[in-house]
């Protein structure tokens, strides 16, 4: 029988699993970055979870990433506005830049995000793909 270890731990990491943001109290707008500060001046957040669709407002291809993502290149990234209303940008997976179109739609997906350390532990997170 496992205990409440890091085997099961890492999987409730919000902010590489799940897409959870922040809807103001008092006008209702979306942030997937959480805010100190509403535009509308509110100081209070509820936590929400995205459904992981939206549509490219713009895109560019990446040739030389960071370090970790080195190994990828290249790759794309997009700004996406989410169908609830945040924007977040996000690498975009299993595409070709050629294919992609401003307003496409797109949705989350699991995916690798690179190895660390000496024995190669793999890193995962959310990034986006595009629905043909």
């Amino acid at each position: 029988m496992f205990r409440e270890s890091s085997i099961i731990r890492w999987r409730n990491y919000n902010d590489r699993y799940k897409l959870i943001g922040y809807k103001c109290d008092q006008c209702g707008k979306t942030y997937f970055e959480k805010k100190g500060l509403c535009t509308c001046g509110s100081l209070t957040f509820d936590e929400i979870e995205f459904s992981g669709k939206g549509k490219i407002v713009t895109y560019t291809k990446v040739h030389s990433g960071a370090e970790a993502f080195q190994e990828q290149a290249p790759f794309c990234v997009a700004i996406i506005d989410l169908d609830e209303g945040a924007r977040i940008t996000a690498q975009l997976t299993d595409c070709d830049y050629e294919d992609l179109k401003i307003g496409m739609e797109v949705e989350a997906v699991l995916r690798k995000f690179y190895k660390s350390g000496e024995k190669g532990v793999i890193h995962y997170g959310t990034k986006f793909t595009p629905k043909f």
